[in-house]
């Protein structure tokens, strides 16, 4: 493991406002979040906050919010979220090597609305390949060493064998040392044997299993009957 639990600090001024005003932040503020998997997945519905919670925990780290690697800290001229600025990790003896000294730190930061200007930057062509093997780019060609890897819903490009490799490069990537945390819709992601699970909403955090994911009961449903959905938002 590179950091074990991560935790931010606010003054009472600030704590009707956003983004302390979100549950799963005020359950940051309060317990903190502990890291028990080389891969933690964080999942919920839109707004739950999920986005928000691994943009700040990449700046906490020192990656760019707008995305890439460690090596291009600031790059995009963003400032920190007044989250990122007050995340602090507890971290584990490799991880406070990286948190102490800029030469030593690894990482990446994929977001799905900004990857491909990222990998740009990054000097792996985007615009030679389609959305998808963009994507994919940067996970064979980005994701190599020992490091943190912050991806806010990658699988937003990716067909169903493409998150089916993208799985099969983050096991091997965390095989030799690498941790993982991820932000996903998908049901496919989440599978991942051993990965810790995460559940973001309105009761703050909470660890879950994988077959108890509201997400995959639905995709379940819908699968087996598509009219029961269907027939809720259809003329």
């Amino acid at each position: 493991m590179i950091v074990e639990r991560a935790y931010a600090h606010v003054g009472p001024h600030d704590a009707g406002e956003w983004p302390w005003s979100v549950p799963c932040v005020r359950q940051l503020l309060h317990d903190g979040l502990r890291f028990t998997a080389p891969v933690t997945f964080l999942v919920g519905e839109n707004g739950s906050g999920k986005s928000t919670l691994v943009e700040a925990l990449a700046e906490g780290f020192g990656l760019d919010s707008w995305g890439g690697s460690h090596e291009w800290r600031y790059a995009s001229h963003r400032a920190k979220s007044v989250l990122g600025e007050r995340i602090r990790f507890d971290a584990a003896p490799r991880g406070r090597r990286m948190l102490g000294s800029w030469s030593a730190r690894q990482g990446f930061f994929l977001r799905a609305e900004t990857a491909l200007d990222a990998l740009g930057r990054e000097g792996l062509a985007p615009d030679a390949r389609s959305h998808g093997e963009g994507f994919l780019a940067a996970f064979r060609d980005k994701f190599l060493r020992p490091g943190l890897y912050v991806l806010d819903e990658p699988e937003a490009a990716l067909s169903f064998s493409s998150c089916l490799e993208l799985l099969g490069h983050l096991d091997r990537l965390t095989r030799n040392g690498a941790q993982v945390i991820c932000a996903t819709h998908s049901p496919l992601l989440t599978a991942l044997p051993g990965a810790d699970i995460v559940e973001v909403g309105d009761h703050g955090m909470r660890r879950t299993a994988w077959r108890d994911l509201a997400l995959v009961d639905h995709w379940r449903r819908y699968l087996a009957e598509p009219r029961a959905y269907l027939r809720h938002v259809l003329d």
